[in-house]
């Protein structure tokens, strides 16, 4: 019987060098130095207040489908987490100026809402433990580099820690999550779930979370200039 545990283990040393390459990403870095203006940050954020919309959708169908179960309250956990995500989301707009509703819609990059939609996907279409696996191998890199962001954000532009609470949300560690995640895993693993399409999943989010960044940097690349 395959386990858990050893499954995601394997999975985070295939994926290694995507990761390596989200630690790196020269986006974050330019934030790290100063360098991404408001514009940059303030298309970041329309980014993810589409995601986070879309991400509470997907969620709220998986409570549906799996009910008062385990997966069913790990689910209802994560939404807790996605809905004060998108209040703390509120306040970071608000620091850089905000934007119409207009902008946001025109703003929306393709590469960077592909993340979303494969969550979608799954939501409706994957297991449970698909859908948990994916989360669990990726978010702590994306909680890693929102750590790295929160910092960049008081250090370099000066924001205050209401309007940097949605990266610290994310950076901070969540008590369970990991072993409740594995909970979810193994009894998809026991029901007969394919650890090839758990694997999958994994694997396909974290490259999506990699065209996130890379939609982001030729976004930033294709701008006039600062401002």
């Amino acid at each position: 019987m395959v386990q858990a545990r050893e499954l995601v283990s394997r999975l985070r040393r295939e994926i290694a060098e995507v990761e390596t390459r989200l630690f790196d990403h020269p986006w974050i870095a330019a934030v790290e130095a100063g360098q991404r203006s408001r514009a940059d940050l303030r298309l970041f954020g329309v980014q993810q207040r589409r995601i986070i919309a879309s991400d509470l959708k997907s969620v709220a169908l998986l409570i549906h489908r799996y009910g008062d179960s385990p997966s069913g309250r790990f689910f209802g956990e994560s939404l807790k987490t996605e809905t004060a995500a998108l209040d703390a989301l509120a306040a970071f707009t608000r620091a850089l100026g905000g934007e119409t509703a207009a902008e946001a819609d025109a703003g929306l990059l393709a590469g960077a809402q592909a993340y979303t939609h494969f969550l979608a996907w799954l939501a409706m279409y994957g297991s449970d433990a698909e859908f948990a696996a994916a989360f669990l191998v990726n978010l702590p890199a994306w909680g890693r580099n929102c750590g790295r962001l929160a910092k960049a954000l008081r250090t370099r532009y000066g924001m205050d820690d209401v309007a940097v609470a949605f990266f610290d949300l994310f950076a901070g560690e969540a008590p369970g999550f990991e072993d409740a995640a594995l909970a979810v895993i193994q009894g998809g693993l026991d029901r007969g779930v394919s650890p090839c399409a758990i694997g999958e999943a994994a694997q396909l989010l974290q490259r999506y979370e990699l065209m996130y960044w890379d939609a982001l940097q030729a976004a930033a690349d294709q701008a006039p200039s600062p401002r």
